[in-house]
């Protein structure tokens, strides 16, 4: 049964506050399912907005233990139906924001994380399983393919900025696939991406430090300068002796360099206790993307949240 017909069978539709767009294309829920790459009866599955259960389901016949988390109260009664008899599947009626990754590892092992997210949460998602990667071994999102595109954008490209830098330090990031508006009901404005990430073997050193957000946000808050401008407030009378014992050109841009420059910069910044640093980190929604109706994004824009901001409308957003 389409999505469009289970959904009037219960008198509901897909709610735009939620970012729902229900992905129904089969082949591509089975080729969502191969990249988790579940082993039978050996992987845990952590599924990000189950939606009306789509890729639960595909995640069952390849053999995944599920664990659907669904924040829809509408929603939730009837993945328990649906999966009423099938054991692999728990069904958890949360929010993905409130997920404790460390507690489901420690239960059901290293875990596979996947999900169609909703659009203006992919930034805090992220970097929510970010702060938590020792929990997971791969994971595996639908983003935005103008997202994915800041994903996997390698140094000195235009859509290179601050999300590329804070996540290619720690995991390796790879495009999977694109997915046209037509394999989801309702059908969004835009394509998507699947983008596939596990964490890095040997990770930048200095990347899981607070410190090299800090300095990646700071020299990306004006694209045009140079990183002597960009970095002076952060890091005050001791810029010099940073890039230097970074090994960094202080008349280049922060989309020249890699996460490995940053990772430099961020140790010799705590090598010199920069002014900048020696205060608390600001709280983590600082980095959470702000939601900008109907307005462009511009990669060379001043911002404080460069490449961040997702900047959709409410009916660009995914869901299972």
């Amino acid at each position: 049964m389409k999505n469009a017909q289970v959904l009037r069978q219960h008198g509901l539709k897909a709610k735009k506050s939620f970012g729902q767009n229900f992905l129904e294309d089969k082949s591509i829920l089975a080729r969502i399912a191969a990249l988790c790459d579940v082993k039978p009866g050996a992987t845990a599955v952590v599924e990000i907005g189950a939606g009306l259960g789509a890729l639960t389901a595909s995640l069952v016949e390849a053999g995944g233990h599920v664990v659907a988390l669904e924040r829809d109260r509408d929603l939730a009664p009837l993945l328990r139906a649906r999966f009423q008899n099938t054991p692999q599947v728990e069904v958890v009626e949360a929010n993905a924001l409130t997920m404790d990754l460390h507690v489901l590892a420690a239960r059901l092992g290293k875990l596979t994380v996947c999900g169609n997210l909703p659009y203006h949460l992919t930034s805090p998602l992220i970097f929510l399983a970010l702060d938590q990667v020792t929990a997971w071994r791969r994971l595996v999102v639908m983003v935005q393919k103008e997202v994915a595109d800041r994903m996997v954008a390698p140094p000195d490209n235009r859509t290179y900025g601050l999300l590329s830098v804070l996540l290619q330090g720690q995991l390796q990031v790879r495009r999977a696939l694109d997915v046209p508006p037509h394999a989801f009901h309702p059908r969004p404005k835009i394509w998507s991406s699947v983008v596939t990430m596990e964490p890095l073997e040997n990770p930048v050193p200095g990347a899981d430090l607070p410190a090299y957000r800090r300095v990646a946000k700071a020299a990306f808050s004006a694209r045009r300068k140079t990183l002597r401008n960009t970095l002076r407030n952060l890091l005050g009378e001791t810029l010099d002796q940073v890039l230097t014992q970074a090994g960094v050109d202080p008349g280049k841009r922060a989309e020249t360099l890699s996460a490995a420059d940053f990772g430099r910069l961020t140790l010799a910044a705590v090598a010199a206790n920069a002014p900048g640093l020696r205060a608390p980190p600001p709280p983590a929604e600082d980095d959470a993307p702000r939601r900008t109706k109907n307005k462009k994004y511009d990669p060379d824009a001043n911002n404080d949240h460069d490449d961040l901001d997702d900047n959709q409308d409410d009916d660009d957003a995914g869901a299972p």
